[in-house]
């Protein structure tokens, strides 16, 4: 409002002290009061003079007022706004104390625009992409942004500026990944051999699905070029990748190369080793299993074989990146749920071999399709979308506390039926002591419930030394124990094919993706199974939101673009830091349809002038050249 100052005065003292003074206008008059910065501020104020004055109306003791106020003196004859849209800029309450409000940072902006010429902002699209999107040049965008003529002019420059970063971020992408599919060098599978289809046509424990069948043909084309291939395998949990890890595998040893497969911690390696080995034994093949665990004496007949190329499948955790674990010829690494590995650790790998070694990475996190375009984008990457013939779909139902004993009795029905169960508790405190206490009270409350001897529970959590948390996993995983009590530690990928109920407690505190993920510790079995989401009697709506849309899929392709969309890009678990998605504007959520003509027209553009040589895109090129990041760790895995 514009207005004349009446007065002003200092009121209280020290901690308390603030400037009060009073603006009149034909309404009224409106209090402003300052808690910072009084000393410059009433050098500002004069009274008599006018005021332009810009803030929050509230109301203490009844009277209207602003706290904090953006003002500047009112030039007679001055109209008030030049448009009906003004700029907003954010501030800090110690800049506002200096006199740097949204509006005077507004008047800087302003200023420095007026010194900015059209030559000063280089173009960076392609003159023949901005006529057919119909797309305001790159210096009229930043101008009609910050100080637009009308509602029109501003939505353009939105427009503009969005594709602009979700066009270059394709264009970066799609660089990477044609110059490794050029440039990189890779070992050749030429055939499919003997072990392959042995294997394929005798052994398999079923038959393949249509999705695993297409993603092996994906892998096998990649590995027969002679470049390097770098995909990554995603697929909900309980698909089969597996199995397509383990034939990609055959094809590295029919075609005379060494294969390794790593995963993040001790039992899953078991697994593998326990599943893999007794599948390859049926068709002659030798693989064996190196963790941390594995005596001296074992340890060197491994890396003595290994070294001769006798051995040549090896399973394992970390300890397969140690310096003394050295292939004669390696030709393909896989990685097992490959967010648990940082980018050092999966590149050691690369370097036992001349030739960098064929890498596939698998997920059982699913990823929505606008971030893996975005965030690995520069991967060829496959989808496992089907689930095999068999698996029964898991019945998630949700309960109250107030319905615990009915859960607890329904519990107690499966376990009689010779079944296991899990029973997950939240990380939800900021301290690990009170998180290790409400476990602890959770698990004597299921003690209280199922007491030894009739009963026998494992409980797994973060504070327990390595050891323990193997063998308590072991002894459920060995049918020791019937109730699995643990926090989110419970690791991806464990099977207990037995396990057939998941209750997860206090379920309104955890995200869709991780909900999911534990849901899938269960239905692994021919068994029906269930998940139940125990929850507290009040709700939000984010919270309320999840446990419906958890009741109401099993797709985790569907729960992974629902969970996009509560939660954003940033927090989704496993999204790599590497620039793709540090947007201004943009919004993979919010502005897909404008990424997918992003990603389109890239493709397109690439396609015609792979290495931007042409004349109409070497602008372009000489952006992107100047806008290079650092070291993109996308090239390794």
């Amino acid at each position: 409002m514009a207005g004349v100052l009446l007065s002003f005065d200092i009121i209280g003292q020290k901690a308390g002290k603030r400037l009060v003074a009073q603006l009149k206008d034909k309404t009224g008059i409106l209090e402003l009061t300052w808690f910072q910065g009084i000393n410059w501020v009433q050098k500002l104020l004069e009274p008599g003079k006018s005021y332009l004055v810009y803030g929050r109306v509230g109301f203490f003791n009844g009277n209207p007022q602003i706290v904090h106020p953006e003002l500047e003196v009112l030039v007679p004859d001055q109209p008030l706004a030049k448009n009906f849209l003004e700029p907003v800029y954010s501030t800090t309450e110690k800049l506002k104390a200096r006199g740097l409000g949204g509006r005077q940072i507004g008047k800087l902006t302003q200023l420095l625009m007026m010194q900015v010429k059209e030559k000063d902002v280089e173009e960076n699209l392609p003159d023949e992409i901005i006529k057919q999107l119909k797309l305001p040049g790159r210096f009229k965008a930043l101008q009609q942004i910050h100080f637009p003529q009308s509602e029109q002019d501003y939505l353009e420059a939105v427009k503009r500026i969005k594709f602009e970063e979700l066009f270059m971020a394709q264009v970066r992408m799609n660089l990477l990944r044609s110059q490794r599919h050029r440039f990189s060098k890779g070992v050749i599978f030429e055939k499919v051999g003997d072990y392959f289809n042995d294997c394929y046509k005798n052994h398999l424990p079923f038959e393949l699905t249509g999705a695993q069948k297409r993603v092996i043909r994906e892998i096998r084309a990649d590995t027969a070029t002679g470049k390097q291939m770098n995909r990554l395998l995603q697929g909900d949990v309980g698909s089969g990748k597996t199995i397509v890890a383990v034939l990609t595998m055959l094809l590295a040893v029919d075609n005379g190369y060494q294969a390794c497969l790593m995963a993040p911690t001790e039992i899953l390696a078991q697994q593998h080793y326990q599943g893999i080995g007794e599948l390859l034994a049926k068709v002659g093949v030798s693989v064996r299993l190196l963790t941390g665990s594995v005596k001296s004496a074992e340890r060197k007949k491994i890396l003595a074989e290994l070294a001769s190329g006798e051995l040549k499948i090896l399973l394992g955790t970390h300890a397969v990146i140690e310096e003394v674990v050295q292939f004669k010829k390696l030709g393909i690494v896989i990685i097992d749920e490959q967010h648990r590995f940082g980018v050092e650790q999966r590149a050691r790998l690369w370097k036992k071999a001349e030739v960098p070694p064929h890498m596939l990475v698998m997920t059982a996190t699913p990823i929505p399709r606008t971030l893996a375009m975005t965030a690995y984008g520069d991967l060829d990457y496959s989808v496992i979308d089907e689930l095999p013939p068999g698996r029964q779909p898991i019945t998630t139902v949700h309960r109250f506390e107030s319905q615990r004993s009915k859960v607890m009795d329904f519990i107690r029905a499966e376990i009689d039926k010779g079944r296991q169960v899990y029973i997950i508790f939240p990380l939800i405190e900021e301290s690990d002591k009170m998180d290790y206490e409400n476990l602890m009270k959770g698990y004597e409350n299921v003690k209280a419930y199922f007491p030894e001897p009739k009963f026998w529970i494992s409980m797994v959590h973060g504070r327990q030394p390595a050891e323990q948390k193997e063998l308590n996993m072991k002894r459920f995983v060995e049918h020791d124990t019937q109730i699995m009590v643990s926090t989110t530690v419970i690791e991806v990928g464990v099977n207990v094919p037995n396990a057939s109920v998941m209750v997860i407690e206090s379920s309104e505190k955890f995200g869709l993706s991780q909900l999911h993920q534990l849901r899938g510790r269960v239905g692994r079995g021919a068994e029906k199974s269930y998940c139940v989401l125990l929850t507290g009697s009040k709700l939000g709506n984010d919270a309320r939101e999840r446990i419906q849309i958890m009741t109401s899929t099993n797709n985790g392709f569907e729960i992974a673009e629902k969970d996009l969309e509560l939660r954003g890009p940033g927090e989704i678990e496993g999204t790599r830091q590497s620039g793709a998605l540090n947007f201004r504007l943009a919004s993979i959520v919010q502005d897909r349809d404008l990424l997918e003509i992003a990603r389109n027209m890239a493709a397109a553009l690439l396609e015609k002038d792979p290495d931007l040589v042409s004349a109409e895109n070497l602008q372009l090129k000489k952006f992107l050249h100047y806008r290079k990041g650092p070291v993109q760790w996308s090239k390794i895995a």
